[in-house]
């Protein structure tokens, strides 16, 4: 009888691949990425951070859509963890605020160090699942 996996990383790890994460490290993970493209680095001498969303955007088109792109990879491990489809759909309207604003030809670059996105959508996962006790 075949055995079930509910994503790779369990196949990998049954077949003595890598190790499956535990919810705790997942969350760490998604913690330090979204920390990366908000906040990462500080302008010096101000109280403003800014992450690689904010730097990738002055790469006109393609930096945003990497920039998404990565922002997606939180998302979908969100869903992967169980979030509630409601809460993907608010993660998603964040990312879509980001990338239509943030898209904006200098302007865009500026809102994307007050929007931050991911550390919008981190709260919202860490949120859940301080709730659901999970």
């Amino acid at each position: 009888m075949a055995a079930r996996f509910a994503d790779f990383s369990q196949f990998a790890a049954a077949r003595g691949g890598a190790r499956v994460l535990t919810h705790a490290e997942r969350l760490a993970r998604l913690d330090r990425l979204a920390k990366v493209m908000d906040t990462a680095f500080a302008i010096p001498g101000t109280r403003i951070r800014l992450g690689a969303d904010s730097m990738l955007g002055l790469a006109p088109g393609v930096g945003d859509l990497i920039a998404q792109a990565i922002s997606l990879y939180i998302l979908i491990e969100a869903s992967r963890m169980g979030l509630p489809k409601w809460k993907l759909a608010r993660m998603g309207g964040n990312m879509l605020v980001d990338f239509v604003f943030g898209s904006v030809p200098v302007a865009g670059d500026v809102f994307d160090i007050f929007w931050r996105s991911n550390t919008r959508n981190m709260k919202i996962v860490r949120d859940h699942f301080a709730r659901s006790g999970a």
